[in-house]
């Protein structure tokens, strides 16, 4: 027989109460899974109303999770995304009208979810998440991301871990992360300096591998090498005096039908125009019902963290990481993700990884390789050795006195076995190689 609910609990359904009493089943009586020393009822409530929570992100995910989060019994909901609504984002971000289009995601969104569920208090910033420092982050009691860039969930990442004081228990803020491509996602739970962090998992999100540009030029496989043709090779043959704009419905025209006239010669089928479109600007397909599933489990685990309802995602030593399928079937499978010591951001020995590099391969092109390392992904880095600097993308001056190193062999510039260090002003984190060479 189910437990009576506890007596200090608000009981007035006629009331105010009277919308929450799904959330008050589960807050005003223990469960299977509650710890022995939980006490339900109005306690309970009062404190979920009170934790203050951020939500990085008003997009496809973000609309979900805001919507979930005020429906779950939040009540101070901040939240914050630099982009403008556009006339795609209304197929699945379903806070936002035509009407919208045009304006903030973060202030609409905002809006929509404090008129739907009264009594919630949504703060919009429109803006970037680097525009804010330390003090500001430290205010909430977790952060949920609804993020589709893997920068941006790597700043964050490094922020909230360089934030944690061991003297100051506050100072450790849970971080939820989600994040989808097409019909997977996943969701996970991050505890800063206690668990495996976002870097350590960087090698889960690998960067798409380039094609060869012979394979390109010469032999096209699959209708995406004809599409990248088209961008890489041919726009450039033939109009190269006009720099290309991939938001201009002729340039994507133009180079759908020399991509779709390649793939005739080479009998390959399966370029379309929307194929193109997105190959050209790396579109990942956002599908609406696997933001709903992955924002879902984030507000779940929210809800866990908060009222400690049910043992959550996260807790050191258990399992942190859900995994999402649904193109054939449902599927989910969550695991432990280990802490990796060598870590950059979290590792707690600063150790150096060790890379295999060819000596004769230049500085140029082992930079070049790093963005395409699944445990770098570095864009713009620049690198000093334990003697000397060796290649710096700002300021101009420095940039330019270090240019020349590009042009050089890895064994003139550096000693078998030494180490360098690696920066990229996206992050806030420095990253250590020990560089061995082959052969």
């Amino acid at each position: 027989m189910a437990e009576a609910i506890i007596p200090n609990l608000p009981t007035n359904l006629e009331g105010p109460r009277a919308r929450w009493k799904y959330l008050d089943n589960i807050l005003g009586r223990r469960g299977p899974f509650t710890d022995v020393d939980w006490v339900p009822g109005a306690a309970i409530i009062e404190s979920l109303e009170r934790a203050k929570l951020l939500v990085i992100g008003a997009g496809g995910l973000g609309c979900e999770i805001l919507k979930n989060l005020a429906l779950s019994g939040f009540k101070d909901i901040h939240v914050i995304d630099m982009d403008t609504i556009d006339v795609s984002n209304l197929n699945r971000q379903f806070l936002f009208r035509h009407a919208d289009v045009g304006k903030y995601k973060a202030e609409v969104a905002a809006k929509f979810v404090e008129k739907r569920v009264k009594g919630v208090k949504i703060t919009p910033y429109c803006g970037k998440i680097q525009d804010k420092d330390e003090e500001y982050y430290k205010q909430f009691a977790m952060i949920v991301c609804g993020l589709d860039s893997i920068e941006a969930r790597r700043w964050i990442n490094a922020t909230l871990v360089g934030m944690v004081d061991e003297n100051d228990e506050d100072s450790l803020k849970p971080l939820i992360d989600g994040g989808t491509e097409g019909f997977k996602g996943q969701a996970r739970v991050i505890l800063p300096t206690m668990t495996s962090c976002i870097e350590c998992q960087l090698d889960m999100h690998a960067p798409r591998a380039a094609v060869p540009l012979c394979t390109l030029a010469t032999i096209p496989r699959q209708p995406q090498h004809c599409i990248e043709w088209a961008h890489i090779i041919a726009w450039d043959e033939e109009r190269k005096e006009i720099t290309l704009d991939t938001d201009d419905p002729e340039h994507i025209t133009w180079l759908f039908q020399k991509a779709l006239k390649r793939a005739q010669e080479f009998n390959i089928p399966g370029v379309t125009y929307s194929m193109t479109q997105g190959v050209v600007k790396n579109i990942i397909p956002a599908i609406a019902s696997t933001n709903a599933i992955v924002a879902a489990s984030c507000c779940n685990e929210a809800f866990k963290i908060a009222t400690s309802t049910n043992p959550f995602l996260g807790v050191p030593e258990t399992d942190n990481y859900m995994m999402y399928t649904g193109d054939e079937s449902v599927y989910t499978y969550t695991f432990q993700h280990m802490k990796k010591s060598d870590c950059p951001v979290c590792g707690e020995d600063n150790l150096s990884r060790p890379l295999q590099v060819d000596p004769n391969s230049t500085l140029q092109e082992f930079l070049d390789g790093l963005a395409e390392r699944p445990e770098a992904q570095l864009k713009k880095p620049s690198i000093r050795s334990e003697q000397k600097s060796l290649y710096y993308q700002s300021p101009a001056s420095l940039e330019e006195q270090t240019r020349p190193n590009l042009t050089k062999k890895l064994n003139e510039l550096l000693e078998n076995g030494e180490e360098v260090v690696i920066s990229d002003p996206a992050f806030p984190t420095q990253f250590r190689y020990q560089l061995t060479f082959k052969g």
